[in-house]
């Protein structure tokens, strides 16, 4: 009789603790869709949008505001570019895992995504401080709840910017020699906030 009835409590105590947790009931609906449904304009979306890159893991992660990237298909894959400065701390998250996340929003997290680049999640939490709600995707890449589109990629080509390279002189922004690294993901899942 005591053996139920300690189980009975556990039982009623693991229901109760199950109640506080976020349940997908309150997490937004993604519905999946090829790369090919993307239903922006890439060069809009790239520049206008703007958008987090996310790397690392559930436990440890940053994500930092970009408007330069590109999408579209190279090697036989569909891909995503993306463009981080060594200096940010991002970088040491992309450099140190296999992937990132591109995640988009809509005009009402301007301001969040103008904090995420204005500060360093070195020196603050930025995701709390922006409002922004952390997701993590199956693979245990990380993006955002309030997103309206995701793009998870695994890098398959880096490469530093330099000077040798430009054709166009206008094009090199960089006086302080503190170029971009480019990294190229093979776009591997895309879904869209319902």
């Amino acid at each position: 009789m005591k053996k139920i009835f300690c189980y009975t409590v556990l039982l009623l105590a693991a229901i109760a603790c199950r109640q506080n947790q976020p349940t997908n009931d309150t997490m937004n609906v993604f519905t999946p869709i090829d790369s090919k449904e993307i239903p922006d304009n890439a060069v809009r979306m790239m520049a206008d949008s703007w958008m987090l890159i996310t790397a690392g893991t559930p436990d440890r992660f940053n994500t930092m505001t970009a408007s330069w990237g590109a999408i579209g298909h190279l090697w036989q894959r569909p891909v995503a570019f993306c463009f981080i400065r060594p200096q940010r701390y991002t970088f040491e998250f992309t450099e140190a895992h296999d992937g990132f996340t591109l995640c988009f929003f809509d005009e009402s997290y301007r301001a969040a995504l103008a904090l995420c680049g204005r500060v360093s999640g070195r020196d603050v939490d930025k995701v709390k401080e922006a409002g922004l709600t952390p997701r993590i995707l199956e693979s245990g890449r990380v993006a955002f709840e309030e997103a309206r589109l995701i793009i998870e990629c695994r890098k398959i080509y880096s490469d530093f910017f330099s000077p040798e390279q430009f054709i166009d002189p206008a094009a090199d922004i960089y006086p302080a020699g503190d170029f971009h690294k480019m990294y190229i993901g093979e776009i591997l899942n895309v879904w869209i906030n319902d």
